[in-house]
């Protein structure tokens, strides 16, 4: 099986070479686990080292404020744009209503997930995009009725990123200490990978993870992995440097 190298530092070598091509990895965590600088990192990385275009769908941060918070890193995200390498889908202002300046958007008359779909196809056929990140599915702002109607909008999500032909990231807010991996109970069954992100603070110290729960047609680490959030991104250790000498 093909693979998609992520570009995240560490992450690779534990996943067998990186993502399954063509499939979509959920990636799980509470709130300031670090899933947007992630599922960024990703579109990004696969841009300026790969040479893969890439999709990122935003669903509840502004676009102008994800790239200034982009820059931090040194990822001039406007600069990709130009050069069509990267395109931000904004999807997160049309649920109050109001217009959007990016020039992919949904319009500005509620949230509707088929419209959706069709603007990151639109987007898709336009740069010829190998990678896609949705952030986040907890914001579709959708309520379904049951557990049925919730696994049918995320086959559909799938499906349609499996059809274009890309590898893809969506995101998913869980509680801290929660037993699911998703908002409505059902993602980790549709999706083909699940990785899930924790952040715990100890007075000075804290202590992020990164644990592979789950990666169809992969040989990965089946270990809690130590995680940092650096100047150039997110790093993923091994787990025998918890124990080095400092």
């Amino acid at each position: 099986m093909k693979r998609v190298k992520t570009g995240i530092k560490g992450l690779d070598e534990i996943t067998d070479g990186g993502f399954p091509e063509k499939r979509t990895v959920l990636l799980s965590g509470a709130c300031g686990t670090g899933k947007t600088i992630f599922s960024m990192q990703y579109i990004f990385q696969g841009a300026t080292k790969y040479s893969e275009p890439g999709i990122f769908v935003t669903l509840d941060e502004r676009p102008d404020l994800i790239k200034e918070d982009m820059l931090r890193f040194g990822w001039d995200l406007q600069k990709l744009k130009e050069q069509d390498m990267v395109h931000m889908v904004d999807a997160s202002l049309a649920k109050i209503g109001i217009p959007s300046e990016e020039e992919f958007s949904m319009p500005a008359t509620g949230f509707d997930l088929d419209k959706l779909l069709l603007e990151i196809l639109r987007v898709s056929k336009r740069i010829g995009a190998k990678r896609v990140a949705i952030d986040s599915l907890s914001s579709l702002g959708m309520n379904f009725e049951n557990e049925f109607e919730a696994r049918k909008a995320i086959l559909k999500i799938s499906y349609l990123l499996m059809r274009i032909g890309v590898t893809s990231i969506i995101t998913s807010e869980i509680g801290h200490g929660s037993k699911r991996f998703g908002k409505y109970g059902v993602e980790e069954y549709v999706v083909d990978g699940v990785i899930v992100l924790n952040y715990m603070g100890l007075g000075a110290q804290s202590n992020r993870t990164l644990h592979i729960r789950k990666m169809r047609a992969t040989k990965h680490s089946e270990q809690v992995h130590p995680m940092e959030i650096t100047d150039s991104g997110i790093t993923v250790k091994k787990v025998e440097s918890l124990y080095e000498k400092t």
